[in-house]
C-alpha cells in the first residue's frame, strides 16, 4: 500500500467545541459575488442574486455540518478572485474555552503553506539578479555541508521542488524541537546527516531542505529571515496582521490550536516557534491570506505593484519531471494537482494545532483559503475548500449548484459482519476494521480512518478529518475492497507474542505533543508518528531499522539508544532525538498515586457524608454475589488489600456484588469464554457510595479522569459496572494487556495504540464479548464495563458488612 502525506507535518483533556457562526462579511457587489469578475464569469449575471445566496447557504451548512460532525473546535474561510475577497466567513471559536467566535481576521498558524513565500521570496530575488536557483547552495552557503556521496551539488531549486535528497528534519530545530533555535544552528545541524538519496533522483519532501532556503534569502539580503519575508512579500501584500511573531495587535485574533491523540481526545497545542520557520512557522488571517492568493491569480501583480514576474510565477506552477519525465506533483514551492478540469496549485499546512488549505485555480482567476484549529484535520479543511470553489465554477456557469456529500454511522446490524483481519491479495499489506462505541474504523496503509455509510446510498465510505471517500466494499462476507485495492478476511486469531529482542524497545518516545509510539503489528515493529501515521520499521540489525521509502521519514535510519545498564532511553531517527517516555508502571507492577490527603481522614468523613438525592422511577435494587451464579469466575479484590493505586484497605471483605441482571450477563460471557479456554477475573463490582467520595478527594486533579465524581455517583454505586481482565483457565495467570489494571495513564485507554498485537487483541477480545450480553467499554479504561440498565437503579452505600450481616 502506498499511501502518503504531502503536507509539512502533522502533530496529531477533551476539551468541547462551541459551533458559533462568526461575523461573515462580504467585500464587492453582493448582487455579483460569484459573477463579479467578467474575466472569469462564463455565465452572465442575471439571476446571480439567488446564486449568491443559495451557494453561501449550502457552503455555510456544509461547515456546519462538518463542525459538528468531526468536532471541529474553529475554522475560517475566505473566497477570492482576481479583484479580491469574495466572500469570507469564521465557524466555531477560537479560544479553549468556547467564548469567543472565529471570524475572518481570527489568526491561524499556517504550518507548510509558509513554504510559499519562502519560496516566492526567492524567485523574487532571482527576478531581480539577485541570486541563481541553479547554482550550487553553498555558492551562497558555503558551511552547507551534509555528507553528499555524489559529485552533483545542491541547488537552491532542488529544495525547493523537494528534489535534493535531504533529510525531512534536521537533527536541530527539527518540527519536534521546542528549544527554539535560530535558523544559522538549524542549519548547521543538517552537516551531521548524510542525504538520503542522490540529488535529483527522487522527491522526498523536506522541512529541512526549505529552511536552508530560508538561510539563502536571510544571506542574501543581509538582515533576519522574518524581516526578509515582511519587507519583500507581507508590506507588499499588505498582509499587516501576519507573521512569524505574534504582535500586539495580533494578540487578540489569535485562534488557540488543539491536539488529537490516536484516541480522539483533544488538547491544548504548544505554542513555541520552529526552528524551521522558513518550512512552517508563518501566522495569518484568512483574510491576510487571501491577498496572497489574489497576487497569484493577477500572474504576480498586487494592486498594480508587480510582486513577481509573470513568467517565474509561471515556472513555479510548473509541476517538476524526474529524470524518466514522470510528472511530481510539485513545481517549486507549489503542490500541483486538479479538481474536476481545472489545474489546481497551492499548499497544504500541519502543525501543532492548525490545519490549513491555500488553494487556486490560475486559469478560473479563483482561490480559496481555510484554516481549522484542530491539527491533522488537513482532509476535511481540504475538502470544504474544494466544495467552495465548485460551488463558485457552478455559479459562474449557471450550473446546478452541486450538494455536500454526507454520510451517517455504520448501522448497528451491520457492523458485527464487517469487522474483523483482512490480508491484500496481491501484496503483503493488510487492514483491520473494527468498532468500538459505535464508531467504525479501517487501518488502511498508515493511516487508522472512521468509515461511516453514504447518507445517499448506504455504500461505505472513509468520512474522516484526514480524508473523505474512499470506498470501503464488500464483495461478500469476506471479500473486501479499500480503494482499488483487494483484500480478503483471515481468521482473527490470537497472535503470537512479539519476538523477546524487541519487547524493551516497544514504548512512547518523545513529547506528549508529538510522540512516537514504538509497537508490534503483525509481526513487525512499527513506529506510529505524530498520532497518526503507523509506519513499518525494516531491521537492518541489533537496535537497527530503517523507515520504508512511502513513510514521511522514507529511507531514514532509526537507531535506538541504550545507557550503561542496556536500558533503552531514547530512539534516534537521522539525528533527531526522541526520548523515551515514562509512561504507566512496568509488567506487574501497580499504579500508585500518592493521596493528597490521609486515607483514614477521608474515611471518617466519607462515611459521616450522604450520597446525593435521587428523583424518578428506579428499580428495586438486587445484589447477588457474582460467585455464587457461578464460582469459576476469578476474584481479585483488589480495594481489599492494599494492592491498589492508593495503596490502602477499602473493603474488609473481598466480594464482587453486582444487580442480578448485569450478574446473569456476565456470566454468560464467562461460559462463552470458557470454550475458549479464557475465564473473567475481577477486580471490583459494586461500590459504596463513600468509597467512589473517598478516591475523589484523595486524587489529585491532573487524574480525576479515572476517578468518579462522587457528587454524580458512580456506575460502581449503582451496581451495574464491573472491572475485569481475562485468565487463562490452565494456569488460572492473567492474560497480558497493554495497561494494568488501575493504571492512571493514556495505555488504559480502550483504543491506546501502543504494546504489542497480542496484548491489543487481548484487550479487544474482552470487550467484544462483554459487548455481546449488554456491557460497554468506559472511554478510559479497558477494564472498566457498564451494563445497559445502569441508569436504572439508585447509588448505593451499603457496605459489603452490612449485606452480608458479617
Amino acid at each position: 500500500m502506498n499511501y502518503t502525506r504531502t503536507c509539512w507535518s502533522v502533530g496529531v483533556a477533551l476539551l468541547a467545541s462551541a459551533l458559533l457562526a462568526g461575523g461573515a462579511h462580504f467585500l464587492g457587489d453582493k448582487a455579483f459575488l460569484f459573477a463579479q469578475d467578467k474575466a472569469i464569469a462564463e455565465g452572465d449575471a442575471t439571476g446571480s442574486e439567488t446564486l449568491h445566496e443559495n451557494a453561501v447557504q449550502k457552503l455555510e451548512a456544509a461547515i456546519s455540518y462538518e463542525m459538528e460532525q468531526k468536532n471541529l473546535p474553529g475554522l475560517s474561510i475566505a473566497l477570492v478572485n482576481r479583484n479580491g475577497v469574495l466572500w469570507s466567513s469564521g465557524f466555531g471559536s477560537k479560544d479553549l474555552k468556547g467564548e469567543t467566535p472565529c471570524d475572518s481576521e481570527t489568526i491561524y498558524r499556517l504550518g507548510s503553506v509558509s513554504k510559499l513565500f519562502t519560496d516566492l521570496a526567492v524567485m523574487k530575488l532571482a527576478d531581480e539578479g539577485k541570486l541563481d536557483i541553479d547554482a550550487p547552495v553553498t555558492d551562497i552557503l558555503p558551511s552547507f555541508q551534509p555528507e553528499n556521496p555524489t559529485d552533483k551539488p545542491i541547488t537552491l531549486r532542488m529544495l525547493m521542488s523537494h528534489r535534493s535528497g535531504i533529510v525531512r528534519e534536521p537533527p536541530v530545530g527539527s518540527y519536534y524541537d521546542a528549544s527554539e533555535p535560530a535558523l544559522e544552528e538549524t542549519v548547521a545541524s543538517l552537516n551531521e546527516t548524510k542525504l538520503v538519496y542522490p540529488p535529483e533522483t527522487k522527491t522526498k519532501y523536506s522541512n529541512a531542505g526549505i529552511t536552508v532556503v530560508g538561510l539563502a534569502l536571510q544571506e542574501v539580503l543581509g538582515k533576519p529571515y522574518p524581516e526578509c519575508l515582511r519587507d519583500e512579500l507581507l508590506n507588499p501584500l499588505e498582509m499587516n496582521q501576519s507573521g512569524f511573531e505574534v504582535t500586539d495587535s495580533m494578540k487578540p485574533d489569535v485562534a488557540q490550536g488543539r491536539l488529537q491523540t490516536f484516541e480522539r481526545i483533544q488538547f491544548p497545542a504548544p505554542t513555541f516557534s520552529l526552528g524551521i520557520d522558513p518550512a512552517g512557522g508563518l501566522r495569518a488571517s484568512m483574510v491576510d491570506l487571501a491577498k496572497f492568493v489574489q497576487c497569484i491569480l493577477n500572474d504576480g501583480v498586487y494592486h498594480g505593484k508587480r510582486i513577481i514576474s509573470a513568467k517565474l510565477l509561471e515556472e513555479m506552477m510548473a509541476e517538476q519531471v524526474d529524470e524518466s519525465g514522470e510528472p511530481q506533483q510539485f513545481g517549486i514551492g507549489f503542490d500541483i494537482s486538479r479538481l474536476d478540469d481545472n489545474k489546481k496549485v497551492g499548499h497544504a499546512g500541519a502543525v501543532y494545532g492548525f490545519s490549513t488549505q491555500l488553494s487556486a485555480l490560475p486559469e478560473r482567476g479563483l482561490g480559496v483559503v481555510a484554516s481549522c484549529s484542530l491539527d491533522n484535520t488537513n482532509g476535511v479543511v481540504d475538502r470544504l475548500a474544494d466544495y467552495a470553489l465548485r460551488l463558485v465554477i457552478a455559479a459562474q456557469n449557471g450550473s446546478t449548484l452541486p450538494e455536500y456529500q454526507t454520510t451517517v454511522p455504520v448501522p448497528t446490524e451491520r457492523v458485527p459482519d464487517i469487522i474483523g483481519l483482512y490480508q491484500e491479495v496481491d501484496g503483503d499489506g493488510w487492514s483491520r476494521i473494527n468498532e468500538i462505541d459505535g464508531k467504525v474504523t479501517v487501518s488502511y496503509g498508515p493511516v487508522h480512518f472512521i468509515v461511516r455509510a453514504s447518507a445517499d446510498d448506504g455504500n461505505l465510505v472513509v468520512d474522516d478529518v484526514f480524508g473523505f471517500g474512499l470506498p470501503v466494499n464488500f464483495q461478500s462476507h469476506d471479500d473486501l475492497t479499500i480503494g482499488d485495492e483487494k483484500f480478503r478476511r483471515v481468521p482473527d486469531t490470537c497472535p503470537e507474542d512479539a519476538p523477546e529482542k524487541w519487547k524493551d524497545l516497544i514504548g512512547e518516545y518523545g513529547e506528549e505533543h508529538s510522540p512516537v509510539y514504538i509497537r508490534e503489528v503483525n509481526g513487525q515493529l512499527h513506529a506510529l508518528v505524530e498520532y497518526l501515521f503507523d509506519y513499518p520499521l525494516s531491521e537492518l540489525g541489533t537496535d537497527r531499522f530503517t523507515y520504508n521509502e512511502h513513510a514521511m521519514s522514507g529511507g531514514e535510519g532509526v537507531e535506538f539508544v541504550r545507557d550503561s545498564d542496556g536500558k533503552v532511553t531514547a530512539v534516534v531517527s537521522s539525528g533527531v532525538v526522541f526520548p523515551r517516555r515514562e509512561v504507566g508502571t512496568e509488567k506487574g507492577e501497580t499504579f500508585k498515586i500518592t493521596p493528597i490527603r490521609p486515607v483514614e481522614e477521608l474515611r471518617v468523613e466519607a462515611l459521616q457524608a450522604s450520597p446525593p438525592e435521587e428523583s424518578g422511577n428506579f428499580r428495586e435494587t438486587d445484589l447477588v454475589e457474582v460467585v455464587e451464579l457461578d464460582d469459576s469466575v476469578q476474584l481479585d479484590i483488589r480495594y481489599a488489600t492494599d494492592n491498589n493505586f492508593m495503596g490502602a484497605v477499602f473493603y474488609k471483605q473481598p466480594r464482587a456484588y453486582m444487580q442480578r441482571p448485569a450478574a446473569e450477563a456476565l456470566v454468560r460471557v464467562q461460559k462463552r469464554l470458557k470454550e475458549e479456554g479464557l475465564g473473567l477475573q475481577i477486580f471490583d463490582a459494586y461500590r459504596p457510595w463513600y468509597v467512589t467520595k473517598m478516591f475523589w478527594e484523595a486524587t489529585p486533579g491532573k487524574l480525576k479522569d479515572f476517578v468518579a465524581n462522587p457528587q454524580y455517583g458512580s456506575r460502581h454505586n449503582r451496581g451495574c459496572a464491573v472491572d475485569l481482565t481475562l485468565v487463562d483457565i490452565a494456569s488460572g495467570v492473567e492474560v497480558p494487556m497493554v495497561a494494568g489494571y488501575d493504571e492512571f495513564s493514556s495505555r488504559s485507554y480502550p483504543e491506546y495504540p501502543g504494546g504489542t498485537s497480542r496484548q491489543r487483541w487481548f484487550r479487544d477480545h474482552l470487550r467484544r464479548a462483554m459487548e455481546r450480553e449488554g456491557f460497554t467499554v468506559y472511554e478510559f479504561e479497558w477494564w472498566h464495563f457498564d451494563y445497559r440498565d445502569w441508569k436504572k437503579y439508585r447509588i448505593g452505600n451499603q457496605t459489603f458488612e452490612e449485606m452480608t450481616g458479617q
